[in-house]
Protein backbone atom coordinates (compact mmCIF):
# COMPACT_ATOMS: atom_id res chain seq x y z
CA UNK A 1 0.00 0.00 0.00
CA UNK A 2 1.29 3.68 -0.99
CA UNK A 3 0.20 6.27 0.89
CA UNK A 4 0.23 9.36 -0.97
CA UNK A 5 0.04 12.78 0.98
CA UNK A 6 -1.37 15.11 -1.30
CA UNK A 7 -2.90 18.20 -1.93
CA UNK A 8 -4.48 18.99 -6.15
CA UNK A 9 -1.41 21.17 -7.38
CA UNK A 10 0.48 20.01 -10.54
CA UNK A 11 2.90 17.96 -8.60
CA UNK A 12 0.39 16.45 -6.50
CA UNK A 13 -1.62 15.50 -9.90
CA UNK A 14 1.59 13.75 -11.18
CA UNK A 15 1.68 10.93 -8.56
CA UNK A 16 -2.29 10.50 -8.79
CA UNK A 17 -1.86 9.62 -12.42
CA UNK A 18 1.05 7.58 -12.10
CA UNK A 19 -0.30 5.27 -9.20
CA UNK A 20 -3.71 4.84 -11.41
CA UNK A 21 -1.72 4.15 -14.45
CA UNK A 22 0.65 1.39 -12.45
CA UNK A 23 -2.29 0.04 -10.80
CA UNK A 24 -0.92 -0.16 -7.38
CA UNK A 25 -3.47 0.24 -3.84
CA UNK A 26 -2.93 3.04 -2.68
CA UNK A 27 -4.68 5.77 -0.12
CA UNK A 28 -4.58 9.59 -0.18
CA UNK A 29 -4.11 11.71 2.76
CA UNK A 30 -5.12 15.09 2.11
CA UNK A 31 -2.58 17.57 3.48
CA UNK A 32 -4.34 20.73 3.05
CA UNK A 33 -1.33 23.86 2.41
CA UNK A 34 -3.78 26.38 2.58
CA UNK A 35 -4.35 26.23 6.30
CA UNK A 36 -0.65 25.56 7.09
CA UNK A 37 -1.10 21.40 7.20
CA UNK A 38 2.75 21.14 5.39
CA UNK A 39 3.89 22.62 8.52
CA UNK A 40 2.85 20.11 10.91
CA UNK A 41 5.60 17.96 12.53
CA UNK A 42 4.09 14.45 11.05
CA UNK A 43 4.22 15.83 7.92
CA UNK A 44 7.87 17.37 8.25
CA UNK A 45 9.47 13.96 9.21
CA UNK A 46 8.34 12.84 5.73
CA UNK A 47 8.80 16.13 3.30
CA UNK A 48 11.53 18.07 5.45
CA UNK A 49 11.05 20.62 2.54
CA UNK A 50 7.31 21.14 3.96
CA UNK A 51 5.83 20.60 0.34
CA UNK A 52 3.78 17.78 -1.13
CA UNK A 53 3.85 15.49 -2.58
CA UNK A 54 5.31 13.01 -0.46
CA UNK A 55 4.37 9.00 -0.02
CA UNK A 56 4.92 6.47 2.49
CA UNK A 57 5.64 2.96 1.28
CA UNK A 58 3.65 0.49 3.61
CA UNK A 59 5.30 -2.66 1.92
CA UNK A 60 8.97 -1.44 0.05
CA UNK A 61 11.06 -3.97 -2.03
CA UNK A 62 13.39 -4.63 0.56
CA UNK A 63 10.85 -5.75 3.17
CA UNK A 64 11.96 -3.18 5.70
CA UNK A 65 9.88 -0.27 7.32
CA UNK A 66 7.91 1.76 5.98
CA UNK A 67 10.05 4.08 2.98
CA UNK A 68 9.09 7.90 3.11
CA UNK A 69 9.92 9.92 -0.10
CA UNK A 70 9.70 13.46 -0.90
CA UNK A 71 10.07 15.49 -4.60
CA UNK A 72 7.57 14.55 -7.21
CA UNK A 73 10.37 13.52 -9.62
CA UNK A 74 12.07 11.63 -7.18
CA UNK A 75 8.49 9.42 -6.35
CA UNK A 76 8.00 8.63 -9.88
CA UNK A 77 11.04 7.29 -10.11
CA UNK A 78 10.55 5.05 -7.36
CA UNK A 79 7.20 3.96 -8.40
CA UNK A 80 8.74 3.11 -11.97
CA UNK A 81 11.65 1.20 -10.84
CA UNK A 82 9.20 -0.02 -7.88
CA UNK A 83 6.71 -1.57 -10.78
CA UNK A 84 9.16 -2.04 -13.78
CA UNK A 85 6.89 0.16 -15.98
CA UNK A 86 6.93 3.64 -17.29
CA UNK A 87 10.24 3.63 -17.25
CA UNK A 88 12.80 1.72 -19.62
CA UNK A 89 15.66 -0.47 -17.82
CA UNK A 90 17.87 -0.17 -20.87
CA UNK A 91 20.43 3.38 -20.39
CA UNK A 92 19.92 5.01 -23.62
CA UNK A 93 15.56 4.62 -23.45
CA UNK A 94 15.90 5.22 -20.00
CA UNK A 95 17.77 8.85 -20.00
CA UNK A 96 15.79 10.00 -22.97
CA UNK A 97 13.26 9.57 -20.32
CA UNK A 98 14.78 10.83 -17.37
CA UNK A 99 16.35 14.07 -19.04
CA UNK A 100 12.86 15.50 -20.24
CA UNK A 101 11.37 14.32 -16.26
CA UNK A 102 14.10 16.97 -14.82
CA UNK A 103 13.73 19.57 -17.32
CA UNK A 104 9.78 19.34 -16.21
CA UNK A 105 11.31 19.19 -12.53
CA UNK A 106 13.76 22.44 -13.41
CA UNK A 107 12.73 24.63 -16.24
CA UNK A 108 9.08 23.98 -16.72
CA UNK A 109 7.58 24.09 -13.21
CA UNK A 110 9.70 26.80 -11.88
CA UNK A 111 9.39 29.17 -14.44
CA UNK A 112 5.32 28.58 -15.42
CA UNK A 113 4.81 28.98 -11.54
CA UNK A 114 6.43 31.86 -11.54
CA UNK A 115 4.27 33.49 -14.26
CA UNK A 116 1.16 31.89 -12.96
CA UNK A 117 2.36 33.86 -9.64
CA UNK A 118 2.97 37.18 -10.84
CA UNK A 119 -0.02 37.11 -13.22
CA UNK A 120 -2.38 36.22 -10.39
CA UNK A 121 -1.15 36.64 -7.06
CA UNK A 122 1.62 38.94 -6.59
CA UNK A 123 0.63 42.10 -4.56
CA UNK A 124 1.92 44.71 -6.48
CA UNK A 125 1.66 44.74 -10.43
CA UNK A 126 5.16 43.67 -11.35
CA UNK A 127 5.62 44.31 -14.73
CA UNK A 128 8.65 42.80 -15.47
CA UNK A 129 8.42 39.91 -13.34
CA UNK A 130 5.04 38.88 -15.65
CA UNK A 131 7.14 39.81 -18.71
CA UNK A 132 9.79 37.65 -17.54
CA UNK A 133 8.29 34.34 -16.53
CA UNK A 134 5.90 34.42 -19.46
CA UNK A 135 8.27 34.75 -21.91
CA UNK A 136 10.82 32.27 -20.37
CA UNK A 137 7.58 30.01 -20.13
CA UNK A 138 7.02 30.24 -23.51
CA UNK A 139 10.57 29.33 -24.66
CA UNK A 140 9.96 26.12 -22.80
CA UNK A 141 5.91 25.59 -24.44
CA UNK A 142 8.36 26.36 -27.76
CA UNK A 143 10.97 23.13 -26.81
CA UNK A 144 8.39 21.18 -25.73
CA UNK A 145 6.45 21.48 -29.37
CA UNK A 146 9.59 20.67 -31.23
CA UNK A 147 10.43 18.06 -29.32
CA UNK A 148 6.49 16.39 -29.57
CA UNK A 149 6.44 17.17 -33.17
CA UNK A 150 7.98 14.41 -34.79
CA UNK A 151 6.97 11.71 -31.83
CA UNK A 152 3.93 10.92 -29.35
CA UNK A 153 5.24 11.00 -26.28
CA UNK A 154 8.11 13.12 -25.01
CA UNK A 155 10.31 10.38 -24.28
CA UNK A 156 9.59 8.30 -26.94
CA UNK A 157 7.56 5.35 -25.28
CA UNK A 158 4.77 6.86 -22.91
CA UNK A 159 6.63 7.58 -19.57
CA UNK A 160 6.91 9.39 -15.96
CA UNK A 161 7.69 11.94 -18.13
CA UNK A 162 4.51 12.71 -19.98
CA UNK A 163 3.02 12.58 -16.19
CA UNK A 164 5.31 15.01 -15.09
CA UNK A 165 4.97 17.62 -17.98
CA UNK A 166 1.15 16.76 -18.33
CA UNK A 167 -0.56 19.12 -15.19
CA UNK A 168 1.83 21.83 -15.46
CA UNK A 169 0.72 22.50 -19.34
CA UNK A 170 -2.68 21.83 -18.40
CA UNK A 171 -2.43 25.06 -16.61
CA UNK A 172 -1.26 26.65 -19.62
CA UNK A 173 -3.75 29.71 -19.77
CA UNK A 174 -2.85 30.01 -16.09
CA UNK A 175 1.07 30.71 -17.50
CA UNK A 176 -0.65 33.21 -20.13
CA UNK A 177 0.27 30.66 -23.29
CA UNK A 178 -2.25 29.79 -25.84
CA UNK A 179 -2.12 26.11 -26.92
CA UNK A 180 -2.90 27.13 -29.98
CA UNK A 181 0.86 28.16 -30.95
CA UNK A 182 1.97 24.93 -30.46
CA UNK A 183 0.33 21.99 -32.24
CA UNK A 184 2.33 19.39 -31.23
CA UNK A 185 0.95 20.03 -27.72
CA UNK A 186 -1.94 20.50 -27.98
CA UNK A 187 -1.93 16.81 -30.26
CA UNK A 188 -0.18 15.22 -27.20
CA UNK A 189 -2.48 17.45 -24.75
CA UNK A 190 -5.65 16.21 -25.71
CA UNK A 191 -3.93 12.32 -26.28
CA UNK A 192 -3.17 12.87 -23.06
CA UNK A 193 -5.94 14.49 -20.90
CA UNK A 194 -8.30 11.40 -22.70
CA UNK A 195 -6.53 8.80 -20.80
CA UNK A 196 -8.13 6.70 -18.26
CA UNK A 197 -5.68 7.95 -14.96
CA UNK A 198 -5.56 11.12 -16.10
CA UNK A 199 -9.52 11.86 -15.86
CA UNK A 200 -9.89 9.55 -13.09
CA UNK A 201 -6.86 12.32 -11.21
CA UNK A 202 -8.95 15.36 -11.78
CA UNK A 203 -12.22 13.68 -11.01
CA UNK A 204 -10.15 12.60 -7.21
CA UNK A 205 -8.96 16.18 -6.65
CA UNK A 206 -12.45 17.74 -7.42
CA UNK A 207 -13.96 15.93 -4.06
CA UNK A 208 -10.51 16.87 -1.97
CA UNK A 209 -10.64 20.39 -3.20
CA UNK A 210 -13.60 22.35 -3.91
CA UNK A 211 -12.01 25.64 -3.56
CA UNK A 212 -11.53 27.19 -7.13
CA UNK A 213 -9.09 29.90 -6.15
CA UNK A 214 -6.46 30.59 -3.64
CA UNK A 215 -8.16 32.88 -0.99
CA UNK A 216 -6.24 36.17 0.93
CA UNK A 217 -5.99 33.68 3.71
CA UNK A 218 -3.89 31.17 2.43
CA UNK A 219 -1.96 32.94 0.46
CA UNK A 220 -0.53 34.44 3.63
CA UNK A 221 0.14 30.54 4.37
CA UNK A 222 1.70 29.78 0.97
CA UNK A 223 4.00 32.43 -0.09
CA UNK A 224 6.59 34.88 1.38
CA UNK A 225 8.17 31.78 4.37
CA UNK A 226 10.97 32.00 5.48
CA UNK A 227 13.76 30.19 7.51
CA UNK A 228 12.36 31.76 10.80
CA UNK A 229 8.73 32.22 9.60
CA UNK A 230 6.20 30.18 11.99
CA UNK A 231 3.41 28.88 10.18
CA UNK A 232 -0.06 27.96 11.70
CA UNK A 233 0.12 23.99 12.83
CA UNK A 234 -4.24 23.65 12.76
Amino acid sequence: MIELLYWTTPNGHKIVIALEELGLPYRITPINISTGEQFKPSFLKVSPNNRIPAIIDHAPDDGGEPLAVFESGAILEYLADKTGKLLPQERRPRFEALQWLYWQMGGLGPMAGQAHHFLHYAPEDVAYAKDRYVKEANRLYGVLDRRLADRAFVGGDFSIADIAIYPWVRSHARHGQDLSEFPAIHRWYDAMGARTSVVRTYEIADTINKAPTVSKEAQSVLFGQTANSHAPRP
